[in-house]
């Protein structure tokens, strides 16, 4: 089959078209894969940084956002047949450790991710666990089911802070950023407030529902700004999704006392924060976020899509046949296109 592969310890992948179809064991579904999603980790592992160098195992296929059609179940597979439109869960787990047997699986401490840990979909084929398989509803179109991995980041960071009626500043509008803008909005915030250091982003992100965006890069007036704006407090929420140093001292800053922080923004290194100023004496309530909630997340994923309130065209951009992996990845790290999506055929 054909698939992109971390082909050595260095920058890029290699497109193969002798890859062997993986075999689906007893309990795993074979997808034959129709489109797949870029993401920021996928950015990681092309340019080899020091976090992929560390984590990746040269010779996987990569890839993990994805949406395609069964091919083939495993002998001991009773819930899907060939044929269905899916997607699937990422994180994979044995179900067995503390967390997963107490609502917690996307913290397992045996998680194997795919496309990380394990062979991914950036490939014709991909074999998952019948556990991880989600069935997707005909109404979602194949461009957004390609993407539900990441949308479910951001709805799990929104929902996780509990928004409705709330002002809300985002901290970060990357991709789930920005997606994280029309969730909140979709979930009953009263007010967005956004920040980067990119204006076209930042000039989306309130067409998709922020009153105010900030360059981060134009001083820290706009914290005072917002604070006047609530109560002369701050923010009742702050949703960090930079992972910038300097965002995330200003974030804390914005958030008023006693606000609530849902952290999902992954720091490229170790940072200096003011833990005293900004968490202990301000009283607040510090939320990490990692994945998505196994399945609760992919419940209100179907339901806000459904609902129709989800604004996502401005935000998935691009489409590519996969041999064009090069000209995807560039179009995604250049800026040019925001979420990329390549068409497998």
């Amino acid at each position: 089959m054909r698939a992109l592969i971390k082909h050595h310890a260095g920058p890029e992948l290699q497109f193969v078209s002798d890859r062997p179809k993986p075999t689906p064991g007893p309990r795993d579904v074979l997808i034959r894969v129709t489109h797949a999603g870029i993401c920021g980790t996928d950015r990681h592992i092309w340019e080899w940084d020091q976090w992929s160098a560390c984590r990746v195992p040269v010779g996987i296929v990569t890839g993990h956002e994805f949406v395609g059609v069964i091919e083939e179940v495993g002998s001991a597979v009773t819930r899907y047949q060939p044929g269905l439109r899916v997607s699937a869960e990422g994180h994979t787990t044995q179900g067995t450790d503390y967390n997963s047997r107490t609502g917690n699986a996307h913290i397992a401490s045996d998680t194997k991710i795919i496309g990380i840990d394990r062979d991914g979909c950036f490939a014709d084929f991909v074999c998952v666990p019948e556990d991880n398989v989600w069935p997707v509803h005909k109404d979602i179109p194949d461009k957004v089911a390609a993407v539900l991995y990441p949308l479910g980041n951001a709805v799990h960071t929104v929902m996780a802070a509990d928004v409705s009626a709330k002002s809300v500043l985002i901290s970060g509008v990357g991709i789930i950023g920005l997606m994280a803008v029309t969730v909140a909005k979709a979930a009953g915030v009263s007010r967005i407030f956004c920040t980067d250091i990119n204006p076209p982003r930042l000039e989306l992100a309130k067409r998709l529902g922020a009153i105010e965006a900030y360059d981060a890069l134009n001083g820290n007036g706009w914290i005072e700004e917002i604070r006047k704006a609530c109560r002369g407090e701050g923010v009742d929420v702050l949703l960090e999704m930079s992972g910038a140093e300097s965002a995330l001292d200003q974030g804390f800053r914005a958030l008023r006392n006693g606000g609530t922080a849902a952290m999902l923004g992954l720091p490229a290194k170790r940072v200096t924060f003011d833990f005293n100023e900004n968490i202990i004496f301000k009283g607040c309530t510090v939320l990490g976020i990692n994945g998505r909630k196994m399945f609760e997340t992919w419940y209100q994923m179907e339901e806000l899509l459904l609902s129709g309130r989800l604004e996502l065209d401005e935000i998935i951009t691009h489409q590519f046949p996969l041999e064009e992996y090069r000209t995807a990845f560039e179009t995604m790290i250049s800026g040019e296109g925001i979420k990329v999506v390549l068409e497998m055929g």
